[in-house]
């Protein structure tokens, strides 16, 4: 008999935890489901999961980031696949750092973070994109994290970034934010 596989997933979501929770009950999983860093906690003084799914912006004062750490410091062995919508390099690092396995950007569905949890060595025979990422791609980019960083205050995400609100408002509204 195969042993118990028991996955955490902290998503403050609840519509895409509950998909993303039946996707893994229907591959064998046994989940649990936190909303938030003190749910989280409270299910940890019960439960030791091999496996865990972490949003990387949760709503509340706890980023997903203390989440990993308290996971990593909870069982050193357990997989932490960190998902977000916001990926950015430093983010990435910082979760590797507090002991997530792997980092993936969203829309991530259940076979990208079953494959992240068995991906933990680093591979060097990756093939490296030929095609460099397009100042389009890039500014957008930048514009998300600053509306991240703002908590998608509009106003303000434009004065960081030196232009009118109205001019965000437009890029916004072509390329419009989830």
């Amino acid at each position: 008999m195969q042993p118990e596989r028991l996955l955490m997933i902290i998503e403050d979501d609840a519509a895409f935890a509950r998909t993303l929770g039946r996707s893994f009950e229907r591959r064998g999983y046994r989940v649990l489901h936190a909303a938030s860093y003190d749910e989280a906690a409270v299910l940890l003084e019960t439960h030791t999961p091999a496996y865990a799914v972490v949003d990387l912006k949760l709503a509340g004062a706890a980023s997903g980031l203390a989440c990993v750490q308290m996971l990593h410091a909870h069982d050193p062995a357990m997989l932490i696949v960190v998902l977000t919508g916001f990926a950015s390099i430093g983010t990435a690092v910082d979760a590797i750092k507090l002991g997530a396995c792997q980092y993936l950007a969203k829309p991530s569905d259940a076979d990208d973070i079953e494959a992240a949890f068995g991906h933990q060595e680093a591979n060097t025979e990756l093939a490296l994109t030929e095609r460099p990422t397009s100042i389009k791609t890039l500014e957008w980019e930048h514009i998300h994290a600053v509306l991240a960083e703002t908590d998608f205050n509009i106003s303000e995400a434009a004065r960081r970034l030196g232009m009118h609100r109205r001019t965000l408002a437009r890029k916004l509204e072509k390329q419009r934010v989830k």
